[in-house]
């Protein structure tokens, strides 16, 4: 028994990660985010061809990063673009290749995501990976899109532990299927309202009668603000918000936020969808306080909207989703943004980083108790 314990203390320092209880996403505690329904996986890979790839790096005392790649589908991007959008929330932040998708509302690469000192290394990474794949020997330019958050609190940042190995490793692991959530991945050392952040993600299905599309949500949280659950002011009770010790002093942070879906929507249409993410952040207590970089990326999955990197023709025809059409994409973007971020909170976990800081996970005890207490759970 002896030698369990100290087998288990051992682990327990080499992670860095507290393992105290088994944590659950948010419905699974029967807390129900909006009313659209989710999709099967209620994640961003619900949206047909979009994948998911994540290396996380966990090492020692001091290593708490890691790295999140987003791929459209799983051909060759730069040959077959897809519709994009950028919306900064607050430009406090490094996200590179933004001003071409807001330029050309196209999308050409994957989207990593990774810390602030990583950013660097990401995109010859993903120029790497552009130029080796088969079609692109003759490509001279690519516009690698990376997007960050500074995890400097648990991770020792400056030693730029992320290599361009773990990059392509990401983008080489992306599939479908269901997306692992809380310390992994980009989301390694990462802090949200006072508490550990990290990866999150939902999605929503509109029903027939809406256009049957789908929209997926994947997150990377890094801010602060004063915690809301379901309009539960959960921060508040916790004792727990940005004012309590010092003025915004914890608030600073950011949040990287990926909105794709199957509906045939522009790059037009997509940066109004980008906005209303922002609402989703906002319904969670997030005050996109002055040092934080909030950024979303949205993008068009639907095989049709491909924009191909040489064509002979001079136009392309491309059929598309009326504005007047556009609100369930907006109410779906807004429920499965708040139910991402909520998700990256539940399923965190405690972490010990650099310099021996400490970092706890939201307490869901506690958090139960008092959704409970506001009937946001029924008993």
């Amino acid at each position: 028994m002896k030698r369990f314990l100290l087998l288990f203390f051992l682990m327990m320092n080499v992670t860095g990660f507290s393992h105290a209880q088994d944590r659950k996403r948010v419905r699974e505690y029967g807390i129900q985010i909006g009313v659209l329904p989710t999709g099967k996986l209620n994640a961003l890979t619900d949206v047909p061809g979009v994948q998911v790839g994540q290396v996380t790096l966990n090492k020692g005392q001091d290593i708490r990063t890691g790295v999140t790649a987003i791929l459209p589908h799983a051909g060759n991007l730069f040959q077959a673009k897809v519709p994009a959008a950028v919306f900064v929330g607050n430009g406090f932040g490094k996200l590179a290749g933004m001003t071409q998708v807001q330029e050309l509302g196209n999308l050409e690469s994957p989207i990593i995501l990774t810390n602030t000192l990583g950013v660097a290394t990401a995109m010859n990474a993903v120029i790497t990976h552009t130029l080796q794949l088969p079609g692109n020997e003759k490509v001279q330019s690519v516009n690698a899109v990376v997007g960050e958050t500074n995890d400097g609190g648990l991770n020792d940042i400056r030693g730029r532990h992320v290599t361009e190995k773990h990059v392509l490793e990401a983008i080489q692991k992306a599939k479908s299927g269901p997306v692992e959530e809380g310390n992994v991945g980009a989301g390694t050392g990462t802090v949200c309202f006072g508490f550990k952040g990290g990866i999150g993600t939902s999605s929503r299905q509109l029903p027939a009668s809406l256009g049957g599309y789908t929209v997926g949500v994947l997150v990377q949280t890094n801010f602060g603000g004063v915690l809301q659950v379901a309009g539960v002011p959960v921060g508040e009770e916790l004792e727990r918000f940005s004012f309590r010790e010092q003025i915004l002093k914890k608030a600073d942070g950011s949040c990287m936020i990926i909105v794709a879906t199957d509906a045939p929507v522009d790059a037009r249409n997509l940066e109004r969808m980008a906005k209303r993410a922002m609402l989703g952040l906002g319904k969670t207590g997030g005050i996109v306080s002055n040092g934080s970089g909030d950024y979303v990326i949205a993008f068009s999955a639907h095989p049709a909207l491909r924009i191909p990197y040489e064509s002979r023709e001079k136009t392309q025809t491309m059929t598309l989703l009326r504005n007047d059409e556009m609100s369930p994409l907006f109410m779906a973007t807004i429920e499965a943004t708040e139910e991402a971020i909520l998700n990256s909170l539940f399923k965190a976990e405690t972490t010990v980083g650099k310099d021996k800081n400490k970092v706890e996970a939201l307490p869901l005890d506690k958090t139960l108790e008092i959704l409970k207490k506001h009937h946001v759970i029924r008993p």
